[in-house]
């Protein structure tokens, strides 16, 4: 993957803790409604990464963040 994505002007960031910590607590949270991983994994970093940098969220699946991320600030094109 890093070498695919080389040439490219990105920024990696690491993952703080406390995003790994919340996102592990959503997905929990996740597993003891459902009883069985249903969304990505990747949705929990990111609605993490997005509530603990106070970042704002641009996605289609507002209903999901909404419950697992409260706080975060939804940005939901129609």
């Amino acid at each position: 993957m890093e070498r695919a994505l080389s040439g490219l002007a990105l920024l990696q960031l690491p993952l703080p803790y406390v995003t790994g910590f919340v996102a592990a607590q959503a997905f929990l949270s996740l597993r003891s409604r459902d009883g069985a991983k249903r969304a990505p994994y990747s949705d929990f970093y990111i609605g993490a990464r997005a509530q603990t940098e106070n970042l704002h969220l641009l996605t289609r699946d507002a209903a999901r963040y909404r419950i697992f991320f409260p706080y975060v600030r939804l940005i939901t094109p129609k």
